[in-house]
């Protein structure tokens, strides 16, 4: 009996690799909060291989793969942090010839929102600088692209410094949403895929900031070298990459990272 059970359990370890390791872990950007869940469901239904993500800054995610943290794959806000973990040797893109960069998976796009019960007019960039905005949610510019990215709005429109007390600064970028739905802020700048969730629709409305204000928020994929599921891990940036993944993006307020017709 002892033998007959040690025999099945062998066979069991074999007949179910992914199972026995555990789901894909991805270290996954904070502006991904809305959008991963459906894909991942989707991903696990075709392949049989689960998988469950990690959402913060995308500053924070990469300090904690260069501290050993257990993720097979990271998906950022940005390119550079990524490209980090490259040059350090602690992750790697798809392929011989793009191995030494990053996937670009999606780009974001900033906007700025307001809930439809305030006191303040539309949202826009010139009603920043009224006296009744007291409050003005973004990401942490130090550890999240959105962060940078709104900065980069104010001082290129040159009102930094006149509503620089007047931010709130949130962790990351889902946080900074929270804020301003909560009516922590009066406005917030947040990403175009948590503006887009059921609940944000219903209570606000939203400007979306010129892209030619702010640096392209580019994001970046990437495997982490480290991983035990290096198959696994792969096939799911392939199928990220997928003509029907990347078109279904674009619903929740991403832009493909590859050319894809739209879909019908």
């Amino acid at each position: 009996m002892l033998n007959f059970l040690c025999a099945t359990l062998a066979l069991t370890a074999c007949l179910t690799p992914a199972a026995a390791q555990g789901p894909v872990r991805i270290a996954a950007a904070a502006d991904l909060e809305p959008v991963l869940p459906p894909i991942l469901e989707q991903f696990q239904k075709e392949t049989g291989i689960p998988a469950e993500a990690t959402y913060q800054a995308s500053a924070a995610l990469t300090m904690q793969i260069q501290n050993g943290a257990p993720f097979d794959v990271f998906l950022s806000a940005d390119l550079g942090y990524p490209q980090k973990l490259i040059s350090a040797g602690l992750a790697q893109g798809l392929g011989d010839g793009t191995a030494g960069t990053p996937i670009t998976y999606a780009k974001g796009t900033l906007v700025l929102w307001a809930r439809k019960d305030t006191h303040l007019p539309l949202p826009s960039l010139d009603m920043l600088q009224r006296p009744e905005v007291h409050s003005i949610a973004i990401a942490n510019p130090d550890r999240a692209p959105y962060g940078r990215a709104a900065v980069a709005v104010l001082r290129k429109r040159g009102i930094y410094d006149a509503v620089k007390s007047r931010l709130v600064t949130a962790e990351n970028i889902a946080q900074a949403a929270q804020f301003v739905d909560s009516g922590n802020a009066d406005v917030g700048f947040i990403s175009l895929t948590s503006a887009s969730t059921p609940r944000l629709t219903a209570d606000g409305r939203y400007f979306i900031v010129p892209a030619e204000l702010y640096p392209p928020l580019e994001q970046g994929a990437v495997l982490v070298t480290s991983t035990k599921q290096r198959v696994e891990a792969k096939k799911l940036l392939v199928f990220l990459m997928s003509t029907p993944v990347q078109q279904e993006m674009r619903k929740y307020g991403l832009t493909p990272g590859r050319d894809v017709p739209v879909a019908p």
